[in-house]
């Protein structure tokens, strides 16, 4: 047996099953659309076996994607989940034969409800097919299972239409990548999105500071002491410069008067800034995406001083 082709030829099998299905999205899929748009309530996705576990994968997707979503286990419905369902609720019905025993027999009390039904199933006259108010044809000719018994090609086709179905909710509810960010924290993306320069900063005590007027031994004890890489100089409480190690080295060259210069005789006064409410991501942005890139930004609120923050901190929460 030569298992790579194989491997292959399952790949084609189940590729020329899902252009079979794509043929068959027609209007019913913009209907299906309207009604979980215009609908007051939730989506219910149901189903049992290999095509529940389907089912919870799209309604963790719709969940994460704009779309107020559930899945209930239909074998579960049949013992007091369907109190989850209300008349505002479009359910999502899975199963490729339409009629599979839990599904069928929890029909009847979902219409009585008064909840709409969306049927993803291979066969429209099945007895789900007919109970539903729409269907999205998920229908293929034949499984990658080479027994053609176990669900290959149709649960592939179910994941697929449930993610057309996402996607094309996404584009029509103006999904952004921020709202995407929201419900995924926890995820580099929500980092990248989420996270503001106030919650990287270094503040208070950990600010290196110094006077326009301090030696060049202060600036570097300070530069030394607080190891980030820049000293902020200060005339009273505003901030009027910044010295960088940058700056430190390119003082070196002065060799005979070094040791006399002070600190406004090396700072950079018209330094780069940040609000501590912006994005970090806008941070990196704003550090990188220039001529000359900078490693330490001070960072404001209004026109005080409140933190400094250096790109090795951004990184760590961004990333690339």
């Amino acid at each position: 047996m030569d298992i790579i082709n194989y491997a292959k030829e399952i790949f084609d099998s189940e590729i020329e099953e899902l252009k079979i299905v794509r043929e068959k999205i027609d209007s019913e899929m913009i209907d299906v659309v309207n009604i979980i748009l215009e609908s007051k309530g939730k989506v219910v996705v149901t189903g049992i076996g290999k095509s529940g576990l389907i089912g919870k994968k799209i309604a963790a997707t719709l969940a994460s994607t704009g779309t107020y979503a559930v899945f209930m286990n239909s074998a579960e419905g049949l013992h007091g989940d369907l109190g989850m369902i209300s008349k505002d609720d479009v359910v999502l019905a899975i199963s490729n034969s339409g009629n599979s025993d839990e599904i069928v027999a929890i029909l009847p009390s979902i219409k009585k409800i008064g909840a709409k039904i969306v049927a993803m199933t291979g066969n429209r006259n099945s007895k789900l097919g007919r109970a539903a108010d729409k269907i999205l044809n998920i229908g293929v000719k034949r499984e990658g299972c080479p027994l053609n018994l176990a669900p290959m090609s149709s649960t592939t086709s179910t994941l697929v239409m449930g993610d057309a179905l996402a996607a094309i909710l996404i584009k029509m509810r103006d999904f952004k990548p921020e709202n995407f960010a929201l419900y995924h924290p926890g995820g580099s993306l929500g980092k990248r999105l989420l996270m503001r320069v106030s919650d990287v900063m270094h503040k208070d005590d950990k600010i290196p500071f110094c006077d326009k007027e301090s030696s060049i031994d202060n600036v570097i004890l300070v530069m030394t002491e607080k190891r980030l890489g820049a000293v902020c100089v200060m005339n009273g409480d505003l901030m009027v410069g910044i010295i960088t190690e940058g700056d430190i080295r390119r003082a070196l060259k002065r060799k005979e008067e070094f040791f006399n210069l002070k600190a406004k005789d090396i700072m950079t006064r018209n330094f780069t800034r940040v609000s501590e409410d912006s994005m970090a991501i806008d941070a990196l942005e704003l550090m990188e995406n220039r001529e000359s890139q900078i490693s330490v930004l001070p960072v404001f609120k209004d026109v005080k001083l409140v933190g400094i923050v250096r790109v090795h901190d951004l990184l760590n929460v961004v990333g690339r």
